[in-house]
């Protein structure tokens, strides 16, 4: 696929199934990761793969994560959608940003850069042919996820991929005028 015409069309598909992308995919994917703006050229990213079984001890340590957070157990149906979560997609990659102290490098823009590589990614994956979407919400923001993944005092998750096989075609990108956001600035 053209460049261009990923970057145009690239939509996230929500309904994913088996296979998970094959190593090929993968390293393709993997790659555009690498080449998003990185200020200071600190690489701030790194990302957990997480599939076949892990995907399981996953969703046991998003129950584990959501129960330290509520103040009364949680109904079982609730507990049930937690813990299947991880079973959305074949594959999900954790996006975390290593965040490294840089005197011209502030942690905001170290969370900006694995930003820009997990939007590389999305597009690499679309590209592809994969199926991918980037969801964040509590849990990626929960100390005991992570701590289950065991990750550095330095470092932070900016969300989840996911990733896989499209179980229906994805849905036409949305025709969005250019015009509605971007105009000149009249400088005074």
């Amino acid at each position: 696929m053209d460049a261009l015409e990923a970057l145009h069309n690239r939509v996230s598909v929500g309904k994913l199934t088996d296979p998970a992308p094959s190593e090929a995919q993968r390293e393709n994917i993997f790659r555009a990761a690498l080449r998003a703006a990185d200020h200071a050229a600190l690489r701030p990213w790194r990302f957990l793969q997480v599939e076949g079984e892990a995907r399981r001890h996953l969703g046991e340590l998003f129950l584990r994560a959501a129960e330290a957070e509520s103040d009364t157990p949680l109904p079982a149906d609730k507990r049930d959608k937690t813990r299947a979560m991880p079973l959305r997609a074949p594959l999900i990659l954790v996006a975390i940003t290593c965040l490294k102290e840089h005197p011209k490098v502030p942690h905001h823009e170290q969370h900006l850069s694995t930003a820009g590589a997990v939007q590389a990614m999305l597009t690499a994956a679309f590209a592809e042919g994969v199926g991918a979407y980037w969801r964040t919400g509590p849990l990626a923001y929960n100390p005991v996820v992570a701590e289950g993944l065991g990750l550095a005092e330095n470092e932070r998750i900016d969300g989840f991929i996911y990733l896989g096989t499209p179980g229906k075609a994805p849905r036409r990108a949305p025709e969005l005028a250019t015009g509605d956001f971007f105009s000149h600035w009249n400088a005074p």
